[in-house]
């Protein structure tokens, strides 16, 4: 839970299941997160091994997320969460 247990981190590693995605992409589908919490989530996780950051050489600047082997394996938690979330929601 100390790599995963923060309001953002399983949203950004959620969001990154189906494949890498820039950044400015991935920070737009975790609505409500600002400039510098996604920056110092994405450094945590990427600290952490959950994720890779890759900086393309060009201008503009592009860089790209995407799971690690390990950030991988969270796959299952984070889709029943998903799931659980979704089925609460309905149930309510």
């Amino acid at each position: 839970m100390n790599l995963i247990g923060t309001k953002w981190k399983p949203l950004v590693l959620f969001h990154l299941l189906e494949g890498p995605l820039r950044s400015g992409v991935l920070q737009k589908k975790v609505p409500g997160i600002s400039n510098k919490m996604f920056t110092q989530t994405v450094r945590e996780l990427e600290k952490d091994g959950l994720l890779s950051r890759k900086v393309y050489p060009v201008v503009p600047p592009k860089v790209e997320y995407g799971l690690t082997e390990r950030g991988k394996s969270l796959g299952p938690i984070l889709r029943s969460l998903d799931q659980w979330g979704s089925e609460d929601v309905r149930g309510r």
